[in-house]
């Protein structure tokens, strides 16, 4: 596992119990996870309360922090259930509750006293005042709103130097004000304020003035509104250290919704980043070459937000919805095995387990996603050292051990792959898309 730095806390999304393990390998001080009825990522939340319970076990047994996510702007109907789901808490209390509902908030100092409370960046926290009245009521942390400059977190770190701060770094980012959006409930009455957005601000739109059929209408963006959808994808892997320095103490990872091939990725540069130790010059160069790791992962570009100047957001992606992908997440490493392997009775044989002899016969239990054929040259991304390269040599069933031509995704398929070098558990493979 790698180790965490310092002070400073390295926050990842957890959308399923999977994905939380995958964070916590990739080197994750932290999670945030929620359930369906409560979360701001509501269709794609693969949590139910048994899961999210033995969620916050295995956690805290690996000595990492586990915050629970209650951040929809709820209605009336909401607070009967959740004083009842509230319950399952009071033996496995989290780390942290993040809200963004006062009342909500009221709700769960009385059913849960001694819990700690973070204020959710939907709050819309923008200026030290509000910042200081937060935390005289109790809150512990505030996720900062995303449309703060530098100088402004700077300022409310100074005006209220006990409050803790947390950041976005990097994820997708919402083309409305703090994630209030109306979009999504406008075109498909599925509402991103109650965790069911439809991302309608990633269709692709044209817009025409009706007296000018052929001329399209520039849209813009500034503080005060928003002009045009698609937005840029945050990225501040080259300004962690100024926001150290401005009072920020948990860095935040969005991407929930996403694959746990990017969320390994995304968290292992970030984490390799905080632990860089050597002088500034180096360190400039070697962030450069991690900044190019994200790059291979599906983005719209990347901008650095309101960070240095909350009146300018240059944010725009109008090009295309999201860069090409140039690699394809093709399977999870599941278990490992070494050994001489031989075919019998249409069963695998293990002849022998002497890893120091047998070098070049591995099997890799593998979670497919992607196809994938014998002969194709893979990388595997791995939580803790450098990634491995190699060929594919053979693939079997998991169950007949029957050898196969390739192994194709769908209805969690597992298969054995064969090759020569044996990726640390929790790999995650991937191969480069042939143009």
């Amino acid at each position: 596992m790698l180790k965490c730095s310092n002070d400073i806390e390295l926050l990842a999304p957890a959308g399923s119990f999977e994905k939380l393990k995958y964070a916590l390998e990739f080197g994750a001080d932290a999670v945030y996870a929620g359930l369906p009825d409560f979360s701001l990522r509501a269709r794609i939340n693969k949590f139910d309360e048994k899961q999210i319970v033995e969620a916050i076990s295995y956690t805290h047994n690996k000595n990492k922090k586990v915050y629970i996510t209650i951040n929809i702007f709820a209605h009336n109907y909401h607070l009967d259930i959740l004083k009842k789901h509230l319950r399952i808490y009071k033996k496995n209390l989290p780390d942290a509750f993040i809200i963004s509902d006062i009342g909500i908030i009221e709700i769960v100092k009385k059913v849960l006293p001694n819990a700690k409370i973070h204020l959710s960046t939907q709050a819309n926290t923008t200026n030290w005042q509000a910042a200081k009245a937060w935390h005289r009521m109790g809150i512990k942390r505030i996720v900062l709103a995303r449309e703060l400059s530098l100088e402004e977190i700077k300022e409310i770190h100074h005006k209220v130097p006990k409050l803790e701060l947390e950041y976005f770094v990097h994820g997708a980012m919402c083309m409305a004000y703090s994630g209030r959006c109306l979009l999504s409930s406008w075109q498909t009455d599925r509402s991103s304020n109650l965790g069911d957005c439809a991302q309608n601000c990633r269709w692709k739109y044209k817009l025409v003035e009706e007296k000018r059929p052929n001329e399209y209408i520039p849209i813009e963006q500034n503080s005060h509104g928003t002009y045009l959808l698609n937005s840029k994808d945050l990225c501040l892997i080259e300004c962690l250290d100024e926001l150290k320095n401005a009072g920020i103490t948990s860095f935040k990872i969005e991407g929930r919704a996403k694959s746990v091939y990017y969320l390994s990725q995304v968290v292992k540069v970030y984490r390799q980043v905080i632990d860089l130790k050597v002088n500034s010059k180096n360190k400039e160069i070697e962030i450069k070459k991690l900044k190019s790791d994200l790059n291979k992962l599906l983005n719209r570009t990347f901008t650095t937000g309101f960070l240095f100047d909350e009146c300018k957001f240059k944010g725009q992606e109008i090009r295309f919805s999201h860069t090409q992908e140039k690699y394809e997440f093709v399977g999870e490493v599941i278990n490992l095995e070494y050994g001489i392997w031989n075919l019998e009775f249409g069963k695998l044989k293990v002849e022998s387990k002497n890893k120091k002899n047998n070098q070049n016969s591995n099997l890799v239990k593998v979670k497919v996603h992607n196809a994938f054929f014998i002969g194709d040259r893979v990388e595997f991304i791995q939580p803790i050292n450098k990634n491995i390269f190699c060929k594919i040599k053979n693939i079997y069933d998991d169950k007949t051990f029957e050898k196969l031509k390739s192994a194709h995704g769908g209805q969690d398929r597992m298969v054995y792959v064969e090759i020569s070098k044996i990726p640390e558990k929790f790999s995650v493979m991937r191969k480069r898309i042939k143009k």
